[in-house]
Formats: C-alpha cells, structure tokens, sequence
C-alpha cells in the first residue's frame, strides 16, 4: 500500500523545492476516491505548481515520502483489476529553478498493498494471500473472494483500523478526463467446504471500525447440517464468527452457519450493531436430519465479555439468538429474534459471574420461550444478579414465556443451589408476551435459598397457554394468574 507520494531521482532529494516545479502531465488514474481523483487530475491538468494531493510539500522536504514500493504496488495492483486495461500513470516535471539532476515525479494512489509502518495506508483483501500484508494498514478492504476449506480467515489488525466489506463501488478513469468508466465488485465472503472445527473467521484488535455493508459471510450450512449441531453427526466449524475487537461491528450479514454464529469477548466497549443472521433454511429437514430440522445449535451470540452492546440486529435461528455466559455491562436491544430458543442468561457453570444485563425493546416470536435465565444443577461458586428486562415483545412462544430453571440440563427437574441469583426485574415499559396453547406463561424453578431478594415484575403481562410453576416467593408485584405460586 502507498499514500500519494512523490519520487525523485536520489540526488539533491532534500534540496529540492516543490514549489519550483511545473509541467503537464499525461495521466491515467483508478480509484475508488472520486473527489480525491477529480482533484489530482485538475490540479495535474492545469499545471498548478503544488497539486493538492501532494499535501505535504508546504516547509517539508523530499525524504518525507518514503514509499519507494509504490510504482510496483500501482503495477502489480492495476493488472489485478483490470488485466484487459492498458494503465499509463505518469506525471512527468520539469525544474525551473536550480536543481542540476534531473528529477521524475510520480504520483502514486495505490489502494491494495500494506506498508511497512502498516499505519496510514490502505490493504486489500481479494485472496487469502493479501491478509499479512493488508492487516498492517488502518484501512482495509475486503473483496469478494472464496477462504479455500480448512482456512481460519485471521484478522489480527492494527489498533484504530477501519474494515470495509465492499460496495459495488465506481472506478474513475481520467485520460485526462476524456473518458470515464464504471466497474462494479461484490464484497460477500464464502468459505470452502470441510468438516473441522473453526473458526472460519476470527477478528481482533483494539478500537475498530468493522463496516459490512451489508455484504454476507456465507457459511454454506448445508453441507454440514445433519440435525445434530455440536451434539454429534459430522465435525462442524463453531463459532463460524470469533469477534474479539473493541469498537464497532455493523451491518454483517451472516448466511447459513454450520453451527454457532458469534462467539464474542471484547478486550474493551463493543457495539454490533444492525447485523442478520439467517439460518432460516436449516428449519427444513434434510436428508441427514431424519425428519428434523436440519440446522442445530445455531446460537446466534454466545457472550462471555463486558461492556458489549448489540442492537437493531435480525436473528433467524435454531437456538438461542442471546446466551450470556458470564460478564456483565451487556445490553441487547432492539433486536428481532425468530425460529429459535429465545434470549438467554446462561447456561451458568461453575464460578461464572454474571451482572448488569439490560434485555430491552426486542420482538421474539415463534421460539421455545422469549426469555429465560438457565444455570446448571451441578454448578457452583457462581452468580446471576441485576438483569432489567423492559419492553420486549413476544408471540408464538411454544413452550415458555419466562423461565428461569436451575436444573440444566433438565428443564424443570431437580434444581442445584450453587448459583445465587437476584435483583431480577421486570420494569419500564411493559414486556407483553403470548404463549402458544399448550405452553407455560411462567416457570421458576430455583434451588433452595440460592433465589435471593425482592425481584419487581410489575412490568411483565404474559397470556395464552396456562400457568406454570414458580417455587420463589421473592417476585413482587406479578399478577399470580400468570403462574401457579408453589
């Protein structure tokens, strides 16, 4: 990758006074930066002594452009995108005042290949073998392309990088500005077929800006999904997403997961944000689901960090499209979750803390519940405390409204008492929530003791079906209608 820069013959470099050069200049240029090209080609063509884009003339010297790389980079870049193209990019000047070598300057836009400070340039991502390379620069940018099977595709960037998934996007041709032309790329991402465990992709780093989009990473489902998920059948990829940045995630769309989608645990604040998972076609059985639906296990976010965020977000899935498996400071809001298990706290392990979980503004409908708090019999030294749930919507639930059950992996079976859990609130805005016929409104299945404090459901209405047990006389405020008070 090389920022616009200049090059000059290596005698008198740092004598040399920009601003005693003019000429005129045969140029042909391809970019992605219309406003930046436009400005470079006027500047060139009328012959202005200090050209925008060389930006860092003024009380600068020569040495301060150091990327001796990037007529090759140019070279190498322009045959890779358009090989049909004859490319000419040359700005040929001439000095007017007392230099006695003589000088070439070239003006380098080059887009695709990292350098070596891998700060301030742009990489481009068209194969697995640009990702060294590219992850050096703050910018990069991701074409369509197939990661061949077997393949994590590793991003381990620089602090402070922005990704771009990319838009079909214009290629500016000026010759000089006789001519101009479009080109049109895909950014979506697919991955080879093979039974492994995964990744197939993985991303880390400190304060960066993930842009989708709204391009796909497809993750051919089908060829793995046997019913089963994680549970037996073939070897699947799980998680098919490992996020492992701080900053933002948005506009991802995720296509057909093997099996988990996104495993998440930020090293600082994360917000993901108006991202699709849609797993829809693993509802269908296949010829290796025996009559059951095909996709399994297909946890939209499994969660085990702090200070995360994820919002404004599609979920279209056979498992939980939340489970929280420790952490705190999480907020999921605005979220649509359909097909699958509903959002969920847990299931809690041993030592595994949990606190400060806001659940807000979602729609949920048609899965087994809307919202539950799982923890296993067996755990122990471990805490589920301070989750708000407020305003969240939910329709053809078909087994549970609310459930919170300490007897994982049975579902109201003989509870543990090794997780403590409290301040469980239902305020704000009501959560309104409908259950199919033959479903519980509400079960609570605590061990002794280890339900504790005074929990407010004053904002929590659930119809339909009839009521299920609750053996914790902690809730406030709830109408004993909806449950049969144990």
């Amino acid at each position: 990758m090389c920022v616009p820069a200049v090059f000059l013959t290596p005698r008198h470099i740092e004598d040399s006074d920009p601003s005693s050069y003019s000429g005129s200049s045969e140029i042909i240029l391809a970019s992605r930066s219309a406003r930046y090209l436009v400005d470079l080609a006027l500047a060139l063509l009328t012959e202005q002594r200090t050209p925008l884009p060389f930006k860092a003339y003024a009380r600068t010297k020569w040495k301060l452009f150091p990327h001796y790389d990037c007529i090759r980079a140019m070279t190498d870049m322009f045959r890779a995108w358009y090989p049909r193209d004859r490319v000419i990019f040359r700005s040929n000047m001439a000095p007017l005042k007392s230099v006695s070598a003589l000088v070439t300057v070239a003006a380098c836009i080059c887009l695709s290949l990292a350098a070596p400070t891998g700060q301030d340039c742009t990489g481009t991502i068209s194969s697995m073998d640009d990702v060294d390379d590219a992850v050096k620069c703050t910018t990069v940018n991701i074409n369509s392309f197939t990661v061949p099977a077997g393949e994590t595709f590793n991003l381990d960037l620089a602090d402070s990088t922005t990704v771009n998934m990319r838009k079909p996007l214009m290629h500016f041709f000026f010759l000089p500005l006789r001519s101009l032309a479009t080109d049109f790329s895909e950014g979506d991402v697919t991955f080879g077929n093979k039974t492994w465990d995964g990744p197939l992709f993985q991303i880390s780093g400190k304060s960066v800006t993930f842009n989708g989009n709204s391009h796909t990473f497809d993750g051919n489902g089908p060829f793995y999904w046997d019913g089963q998920g994680g549970n037996g059948g073939v070897t699947k990829p799980a998680p098919m997403m490992k996020i492992k940045i701080s900053g933002t995630f948005t506009n991802v769309k995720v296509l057909n997961s093997p099996a988990h989608v996104y495993s998440v645990s930020n090293p600082a604040a994360l917000v993901m944000s108006k991202l699709t998972i849609d797993d829809s076609l693993g509802d269908k059985p296949n010829s290796n689901s025996d009559g059951k639906a095909a996709g399994h296990n297909t946890d939209a976010f499994d969660a085990s960090t702090t200070h995360l965020t994820i919002e404004d977000s599609t979920i279209m899935n056979q498992d939980d499209c939340l489970a929280i498996n420790k952490g705190s400071n999480i907020i999921f809001q605005r979220n649509t979750c359909s097909g699958g298990h509903g959002i969920s706290i847990g299931s809690i392990s041993s030592d595994a803390k949990v606190s400060d979980i806001t659940i807000r503004d979602n729609t949920i409908t048609n899965n087994d519940q809307a919202l539950r708090i799982k923890t296993k019999a067996s755990a122990t030294d471990a805490s589920v405390t301070n989750v708000t749930y407020s305003g969240n919507t939910g329709t053809g639930l078909r087994r549970f409204g609310v459930i919170i059950d300490q007897s994982y992996p049975d579902t109201l079976g003989t509870p543990g008492t090794g997780v403590k859990i409290s301040g469980i609130n239902f305020v704000g805005s009501e959560t309104s929530l409908s259950v199919n016929s033959k479903a519980k409104r509400v079960a609570v299945n605590c061990g002794s003791g280890s339900c504790t404090g005074t929990w407010d459901w004053s904002a929590l209405k659930v119809t339909g079906g009839s009521a299920g047990p609750i053996n914790y006389k902690g809730i406030k405020n709830f109408t004993s209608s909806y449950a049969a008070i144990l």
